[in-house]
């Protein structure tokens, strides 16, 4: 599709958070004002809009007037969908509501979806995000056995998974095209088609123009905690991953350079996955701030 070899660069999405630093050493939330910026809410794997109700309503309290969309797309099994379609979906959709708010928009993606729109701000050339939250979403992939994963895959673990989700059958489905066997890396590199292409651990025609489009963003919080229960490894979430022994290697571990804090991290306790969206002491610490 893009004409895509299989070299492999390791370090490349690291080095395309690196611009983040200055960012947010200079940086801090912006204050309250009588007119706030659009919020446009990606939902997750076998999500709806109906999810979100409650983030909408803390939205309405503490910003009153925001205008905020919950985008109506591949809801329920439709999410199982490949991701790049998802991605045009979603684009289509965010098109407009960006082109009606030319102080730019803030966007709140949760779990799978949190890659859905890392994605669309890296094909996107002309987007205008301020603020992009990614609320316990898996950026570096997922590796665990789920109660998602056993009912997609019954016959199936996450030792040997790979045998699907590295295949073009696998690659059909959302979830392989963000499966992320630390075991199996040189089948991960050569067969993901969604993945590894946005973490820049691929070579491809695009990566430049990508990475040039993703850092228009103002604002990259990363949300996310050790009970979610879902991602694995929950790090994930903070860009850390599994190295082939299954221990985790953190940012900071792997590119000193980002040790103070190239992002904005917000690590919270005691929240499972399916209450991150809902928990309102998470909503005022760290999503409220952020939506100027």
């Amino acid at each position: 599709m893009l004409g895509l070899c299989g070299q492999r660069l390791p370090a490349a999405w690291v080095l395309l958070l690196l611009p983040f630093l200055p960012l947010l050493l200079l940086a801090a939330p912006a204050p309250h004002r009588a007119s706030y910026k659009p919020v446009i809410v990606v939902h997750g794997l076998f999500d709806s809009s109906y999810s979100f109700r409650h983030l909408l309503e803390y939205i309405n309290e503490t910003h009153p007037g925001t205008v905020v969309t919950v985008l109506d797309l591949f809801d329920g099994r439709e999410s199982l969908r490949p991701l790049w379609e998802q991605v045009q979906g979603f684009r289509e959709a965010v098109v407009p509501i960006m082109a009606k708010a030319p102080q730019g928009v803030h966007l709140i993606c949760y779990s799978q979806g949190g890659l859905v729109c890392r994605a669309l701000l890296s094909v996107m050339d002309d987007h205008n995000v301020d603020s992009f939250i990614s609320l316990s979403s898996p950026q570096m992939g997922q590796y665990g056995d789920t109660d998602y994963l056993k009912w997609l895959f019954p016959t199936s673990m996450r030792s040997n998974l790979y045998r699907i989700c590295y295949s073009p059958w696998g690659q059909e489905f959302s979830i392989c095209n963000y499966w992320h066997d630390p075991h199996h890396d040189d089948l991960y590199l050569n067969a993901s088609s969604f993945l590894a292409l946005i973490n820049g651990e691929r070579d491809h025609p695009n990566a430049t123009v990508w990475r040039k489009n993703f850092l228009r963003v103002g604002h990259l919080v990363l949300i996310g905690g050790p009970d979610d229960g879902v991602i694995t490894p929950w790090q994930s979430s903070f860009f850390g991953f599994y190295d082939a022994n299954e221990t985790v290697l953190e940012m900071e571990e792997q590119l000193t350079l980002l040790a103070r804090g190239a992002i904005v991290r917000c690590p919270m306790a005691g929240i499972s996955h399916t209450a991150w969206h809902s928990n309102r002491t998470l909503y005022e610490t760290c999503i409220e701030p952020w939506l100027s």
